[in-house]
């Protein structure tokens, strides 16, 4: 390992952040700490990585699951507002249909009795006209 040496050590205002970024001052960072450093930071900061990913997992996880119940339980409200409106339709169609029924039945029945009608005018009718043809065919053929 390397002692602390100022003429070695880098200093972070004489880095030079060039075309290459912050990845010259890391390396002279690595180069003054040391392979076992480096590989012990490198190491570390995998197990911090792994660890925020395990916790943002986690964290996904449980609002996934919020979001999952929350969902259902508007699924259940938004179903049965849709089974109210959907009873109180069907109980609307089924007064109109009722309605309509007993206009039918009224119509039925007002067209029968006009067709009772109509059938006793037109036996008066045809008695009248039976009559008078027998009549007049039996004046022809009693004839002087």
């Amino acid at each position: 390992m390397r002692t602390l040496d100022s003429a070695v050590r880098p200093s972070v205002h004489s880095a030079s952040v060039g075309a290459n970024g912050h990845r010259d001052t890391v390396t002279e960072i690595l180069r003054y700490l040391g392979d076992d450093i480096a590989n012990e930071l490198v190491t570390w900061f995998n197990s911090v990585d792994a660890t925020y990913r395990a916790d943002l997992r986690e964290l996904n996880e449980v609002n996934f699951a919020r979001f999952d119940a929350k969902m259902g339980e508007r699924l259940a409200q938004l179903d049965a507002k849709w089974e109210t409106r959907l009873t109180a339709l069907d109980a609307k169609w089924e007064g109109r249909w009722t309605r309509l029924d007993a206009k039918v039945d009224l119509r039925a029945a007002e067209v029968s009795t006009k067709l009772a009608e109509l059938k006793s005018d037109l036996v008066r009718w045809m008695f009248a006209f039976w009559v008078t043809a027998a009549l007049a065919l039996g004046g022809l053929y009693f004839r002087p």
